[in-house]
């Protein structure tokens, strides 16, 4: 069921939104070298405890065949696609880290991810990610009351595969509201013009993920971490954004928080005015959503 928000729901979520792009703000110095991921795990939980929030993915199971989340945060490094466990491996020079963070403030839910460059990283991984990027934007470019999402996963699919990189395909987007996940799922490909037409006050996720290679997934045996079928890396962009009367507006506004130079590649998608570790054992079983 498609719930759609209020303009004070939304404002709700909004501030659920921001915490979540602080925390990537806070961690963005510490997200080097020798750093472990359950450092990074541990300052984003003291962060929701200080502003009264809940951690949504902490104890999370899907299933009840599937083990309780044990992170507040997921850390998703190198060939890690999603839902990498924050434990005690430390990053190195050259890494790429996802680090998937949510919210819960108030009742609402606030979800993004951020994929980190540790130190200098080569140029096949710089390259993963500005695309990763920019398939994330392209996405957002094409959310709008009347659009499909269909025209969203085609303008994600489009700058992906263009570039030669493969995009997951069981796992996507969802709908995010007073729960984690909630109606719709949200595919990072498909055709334009086709897919459940959008709505003013529909709220979910866009998080692609690119592969450097093929889009191929496989789960690890703890039952969480999913790595790529050929062990080459990729990249995740998230976040939460609300459908508008006029475009969409992004929620989780990392992009503003950090600082960074690269706007929203739609007027609409912001309130801000256009003002080397061996991979662990893998299962013999692939990934679902």
């Amino acid at each position: 069921m498609i719930v759609l928000r209020s303009p004070s729901e939304i404002e709700a979520m909004r501030r659920a939104g921001d915490l979540v792009a602080r925390a990537f703000a806070l961690l963005d110095p510490h997200v080097r070298a020798g750093t472990r991921l359950d450092e990074l795990d541990r300052l984003v939980a003291e962060l929701l405890r200080s502003e009264g929030a809940g951690a949504p993915y902490k104890g999370y199971r899907p299933s009840p065949s599937v083990p309780p989340f044990p992170g507040t945060v997921c850390a998703s490094v190198n060939e890690q696609v999603v839902h990498g466990i924050p434990g005690p491996r430390k990053l190195r020079e050259g890494d790429i880290v996802g680090i998937d963070i949510g919210a819960t403030l108030g009742g609402w839910v606030g979800d993004a991810c951020y994929t980190y460059a540790v130190g200098g990283v080569p140029p096949r991984a710089r390259r993963l990610l500005d695309v990763t990027r920019e398939s994330l934007e392209a996405g957002i470019a094409e959310v709008g009351p009347g659009k499909r999402l269909g025209d969203a996963g085609a303008a994600i699919q489009e700058v992906a595969e263009g570039a030669g990189y493969g995009v997951v395909r069981e796992l996507g987007g969802h709908g995010v509201g007073r729960n984690l996940h909630e109606d719709p799922h949200v595919n990072h490909f498909g055709k334009r013009g086709h897919g459940m037409r959008l709505r003013e006050g529909m709220t979910f996720t866009l998080e692609p993920m690119v592969n450097e290679g093929t889009p191929e997934i496989e789960l690890l045996r703890d039952g969480w971490t999913v790595v790529t079928g050929d062990g080459k890396l990729s990249a995740q962009y998230e976040h939460t954004i609300a459908v508008t009367k006029t475009g969409c507006e992004i929620l989780t506004p990392w992009h503003l928080r950090m600082d960074e130079t690269a706007e929203p590649v739609a007027p609409s998608a912001s309130r801000t005015p256009v003002a080397e570790v061996q991979p662990p054992e893998r299962s013999v079983s692939s990934a679902a959503a």
